[in-house]
């Protein structure tokens, strides 16, 4: 996915005029609860099923209610953001983990 793309669908999430079940803010600033984001995922994952969509997204880096770009210093290096991939996996029914993480200005995490 291009970075274009990306922010194709970051200002598509943006200018929600709230969350959804396949898409969820949350600003990350310095950190994030590692059982949260697993409740996150299993949510997501869920509700993407549930709704025939093939993603759905937890971006980090945005404030929820008015969906200003903070950005975020959660796991800054690509290699920290690349194992929280395998910590889903190995904490998870099937070994289960997103496609993919985006890394951009804010971090967007991609689930399925």
């Amino acid at each position: 996915m291009s970075e274009q793309e990306l922010n194709e669908i970051l200002s598509a999430a943006v200018s929600l005029p709230a969350e959804t079940e396949i898409v969820e803010f949350k600003e990350a600033k310095n950190g994030y609860d590692f059982d949260k984001i697993g409740k996150y995922f299993s949510a997501l994952s869920n509700e993407a099923n549930l709704k025939g969509k093939s993603c759905a997204w937890l971006i980090f880096g945005v404030e929820n209610k008015k969906h200003q770009i903070v950005g975020s210093q959660y796991r800054p290096s690509r290699k920290d953001l690349d194992s929280l991939k395998k910590e889903i996996a190995d904490k998870t029914t099937q070994n289960i983990s997103f496609i993919e993480i985006k890394a951009m200005n804010i971090f967007i995490l991609h689930s399925f």
